[in-house]
């Protein structure tokens, strides 16, 4: 094999190693989203919960860090405090909340259908540069037989 040849070979596998599998790694590693999805999720369970059975006041316990939790009462259940995002935190009624949350799960489904459209790019393009590198090393392509696994 000449040198040329060898040389644009060792530049896509550079490539792949480099900047694409860790552009992979990275984007299904970043699932902050996923969390925040399902916060957002079970924080509407909760408020239908407490609809639905006409929940006026509660005892709870709330974790105060470190997994340390303390018994609190909650005299009033009908205004609820939400997390925004940047720390700050929005009293709202019950419909209020339900109303941004429904807003914030949107936004998160559309982030996350953004995220799987840029993974499948990046493997795209992996499949691409290792579909060139097989040209380049002149290995045929792999016989499929339909309805076959192998």
């Amino acid at each position: 094999m000449d040198s040329l040849r060898q040389e644009k070979i060792q530049k896509f596998e550079e490539f792949v190693d480099r900047r694409l599998k860790p552009d992979v790694v990275h984007a299904i590693a970043d699932d902050k989203i996923f969390d925040q999805q399902k916060i957002f999720s079970d924080l509407r369970k909760n408020i239908e919960n407490l609809e639905k059975n006409s929940v006026t006041s509660l005892r709870t316990l709330v974790n105060l860090g470190s997994e340390v939790y303390m018994q609190a009462e909650v005299p009033d259940t009908q205004r609820i405090f939400v997390d925004v995002g940047l720390g700050f935190h929005v009293e709202f009624t019950w419909s209020e909340a339900l109303k941004f949350i429904s807003l914030r799960e949107e936004k998160l489904e559309r982030q996350i259908e953004e995220y799987t459209r840029l993974i499948a790019s990046i493997k795209a393009q992996i499949k691409l540069v290792c579909e060139g590198i097989r040209e380049l090393l002149q290995i045929p392509e792999e016989k499929t037989v339909e309805g076959r696994v192998f």
